[in-house]
């Protein structure tokens, strides 16, 4: 087992995903339970308090694993109710495991399970009212029900409650896992059905000797499936890391617009389309005017918000099929497929300069960006990415130097 942590933790650390480090703390709390689980058989007060660590930090790690799987999680509502599962949960297995006689206390903490989640829940739908939390209020409530009705029903009543408890917050990792990582990766699968390995773990250990009791399985055999999750997890961490790496390889780490490389991939695929099809397509290069004195007056840090906004101003404006890349400093590439003609791609590329026709307020300054766009339309101009680069170029270099003789023109009058 800490062999297993030590594995876990060194893949947690290349990432800084908060997931990471709250599967981390879950592990940590299986190593609790794990030395926990040496203790259990002292007698006296202290073999006692072990086996209440032992259960408790098994229903925690659980808990723990199921809230990295809430993409609200750092929301202040879904803290309580992660409090609210800790503090029910803790209560019902120590009033089970020290004085299992008393009824009284034993239904309060159950109906505590199932009523705590819902009360938080109906506090805080004003800022959250998603599925998943009305999900983690239907298993809560289920749970509280059957523990209801089978805690006291029979000599095996307790046997029963504690091992539904376990069974419903690993079951629910698994549900909640399979909603969350929905997609066709080992790590995923891995993942998923080591989860529901484990859950089932909680009905078969007990049902076993009942059913065969000639069988006998060994202890070891019963933890397999955690070592399963673990490695799912790991492996969902490294896949992870990989598409992250990827994505910044091909995207402009300031902008998150596709990077000059991944340009240039969708460009030689948008004109073999073309030239398959018989159809045009118009290459946009844009030119912020005057960013350097942007930067230089108000500071590089006022000059990144600016491409930012530019940025976020110009992809929303195009079609999900079009292209927009920040190509250079201050340089914007956009690719249209198929404009019908070339006052189309006219048409957009003056819709683009009106987006910014208003200055930008940045930290309660104006700032006033102006752009120049040089059109290039394929294969009128050019055929291939060369000859439309620099057609493009061209035209938007004459369009930046008519805007600063008009300026000139202007300031001089």
């Amino acid at each position: 087992m800490v062999l297993m942590i030590w594995a876990f933790a060194s893949v947690t650390r290349h990432t800084r995903s908060s997931v990471a480090k709250i599967w981390l703390t879950g592990w940590l709390m299986i190593l609790v339970y794990s030395i926990a689980a040496l203790f259990t058989q002292i007698p006296g007060i202290w073999g006692g308090l072990a086996h209440i660590v032992f259960a408790v930090s098994l229903v925690w790690a659980g808990l723990l694993f199921t809230y990295a799987s809430i993409p609200y999680r750092d929301t202040s509502s879904s803290r309580w109710l992660l409090a609210m599962l800790f503090a029910s949960s803790t209560l019902y297995m120590t009033i089970l495991l020290v004085s299992p006689g008393r009824h009284w206390a034993l239904n309060l903490a159950a109906l505590l399970l199932g009523l705590g989640p819902l009360a938080v829940t109906l506090a805080s739908m004003h800022s959250v009212n998603d599925r998943l939390r009305w999900f983690v209020v239907s298993f809560c409530g289920a749970l509280s029900i059957f523990l209801l009705i089978v805690q006291n029903s029979h000599s095996y009543g307790h046997v029963l409650a504690g091992n539904a408890v376990l069974f419903s917050v690993y079951a629910g990792n698994c549900f909640f896992a399979a909603l969350t990582y929905r997609r066709a990766t080992a790590g995923a699968f891995v993942a998923i059905f080591g989860f529901l390995g484990w859950a089932l773990v909680f009905i078969a250990e007990p049902l076993l000797p009942a059913v065969w009791p000639q069988v006998v399985i060994e202890s070891e055999v019963w933890h397999l499936p955690a070592f399963v999750v673990a490695i799912g997890m790991m492996l969902l961490l490294l896949e992870d890391q990989i598409a992250h790496n990827k994505h910044l390889a091909l995207h402009d780490a300031l902008t998150g617009l596709p990077n000059r490389r991944l340009f240039e991939d969708r460009m030689a695929s948008a004109l073999e389309r073309s030239r398959r099809t018989g159809t045009t397509m118009a290459l946009l290069v844009i030119d912020l005017n005057d960013f350097k004195q942007i930067n230089d007056t108000m500071g590089h840090h006022v000059g990144d918000i600016v491409l930012q906004r530019v940025a976020s101003a110009f992809a929303d404006r195009v079609r999900r099929s079009d292209t927009v890349s920040r190509t250079g400093g201050d340089e914007f590439s956009v690719i249209l497929e198929e404009p019908t003609n070339r006052d189309e791609a006219v048409q957009v590329g003056r819709s683009l300069q009106q987006l910014l026709h208003d200055p930008l307020e940045i930290e309660d300054r104006k700032v006033n960006v102006g752009v120049s766009v040089g059109i290039a339309i394929f294969p009128e101009d050019g055929s291939d990415a060369e000859s439309l680069y620099v057609a493009a170029d061209l035209k938007m270099y004459g369009a930046k130097r008519r805007s600063q003789e008009s300026r000139q023109g202007a300031s001089a009058s």
